[in-house]
């Protein structure tokens, strides 16, 4: 009796598991990844803090409180709104300039607001030209790799040991009174000099993920019914390379925007513009070589847009840590 007691109180649990189980929502790689992420507290302040620069990125010329290339007369180097100096009135904060002003008169909260749209640009656009060459070129050397692969990466190699930096101030010193240089004050030029030499890391990773992608059933079943190589590159492959690219897209925005930020703070970034219609009349790194000049007079006209990289920054790196952890399968059974 007992025993039959004790059978029948199994089977009960066995139905609730499986009607349990019949009624969960079918989920996949990317919903579990999804959930993953959301939970990952740093990830989550990451996107809050990129929402909020692009938020004042699109909205900027309705936020600011100035036009950021406006001219006020004797307000050279005004301090910041909570600074008060009694013997120069013509300096002291005043809450119409929160930031105070540069060296002609501008509102430095403005061109901070404006510098981030021309940052965010700065970021992405690079990053969509530089996944492109790299996911080309590290899927074609996996792919079909023999001689095919050892020129592609051979090519890598010679890009890589190149020196970003010095590149980026070669490429944009000598090309910079060109046509092409004054292509959009300049953003062309920095956008092609970003994607000639970015790719390569993104090169080997894609290879690498292929690699192991192609000696899977699905690719070799694909490869038996006649499927061309393009085909099962971009419809096999390519979707089950994705985490990959994605974790790599995430650090190559803030990467190219610490480069304009470098560039800028040396004098050679994107062009300072006097046209009041421009959609970016200047940039954080302008304005890091402005108060590289002026630390003494107008320490806020440098303290704000360093500020302004190093949380882009941050931000970005929680959100590639947290893109890795949640793309990677090992992590499912300890989510």
């Amino acid at each position: 009796m007992a025993q039959a007691s004790t059978t029948a109180v199994v089977t009960d649990q066995m139905a609730d598991l499986q009607r349990q189980f019949a009624m969960r929502q079918p989920t996949n790689l990317w919903r579990d990844a999804w959930r993953r992420l959301t939970r990952n507290r740093g990830a989550i302040l990451g996107m809050i803090i990129i929402a909020f620069f692009a938020l004042l990125a699109i909205f900027a010329p309705w936020i600011v409180l100035h036009p950021p290339l406006e001219n006020y007369p004797n307000n050279s180097y005004r301090q910041a709104a909570w600074v008060n100096l009694p013997n120069e009135p013509t300096r002291t904060g005043d809450w119409s300039f929160p930031l105070g002003t540069d060296t002609i008169g501008r509102d430095v909260l403005s061109r901070v607001i404006f510098g981030a749209r021309t940052s965010m640009a700065v970021g992405f656009i690079p990053m969509i030209l530089i996944l492109l060459i790299g996911t080309s070129i590290g899927m074609i050397a996996g792919y079909f790799g023999g001689r095919v692969d050892n020129f592609l990466m051979r090519l890598t190699d010679i890009v890589y040991a190149f020196p970003d930096l010095l590149f980026f101030i070669i490429m944009i010193t000598a090309l910079r009174d060109t046509w092409i240089g004054g292509l959009l004050d300049g953003f062309v030029l920095l956008f092609v000099s970003l994607a000639l030499v970015s790719w390569v890391t993104v090169a080997r990773l894609v290879r690498g993920q292929v690699l192991s992608v192609k000696e899977r059933e699905f690719v070799e079943a694909a490869r038996s019914i006649g499927a061309t190589p393009a085909r099962i590159m971009l419809q096999h492959v390519l979707p089950n390379s994705l985490a990959v690219i994605i974790v790599a897209a995430a650090f190559l925005v803030p990467q190219s925007i610490v480069t304009e930020a470098v560039l800028g703070y040396l004098g050679i970034g994107i062009r300072p513009t006097t046209n009041p219609l421009a959609p970016f009349p200047t940039s954080w790194g302008n304005l890091l070589n402005d108060g590289r000049l002026a630390i003494d007079a107008q320490p806020w006209l440098l303290i704000a847009p360093a500020l302004c990289v190093a949380l882009i920054m941050l931000a970005f790196t929680f959100i590639g840590d947290g893109l890795r952890d949640a793309l990677d399968p090992m992590m499912k059974g300890t989510s």
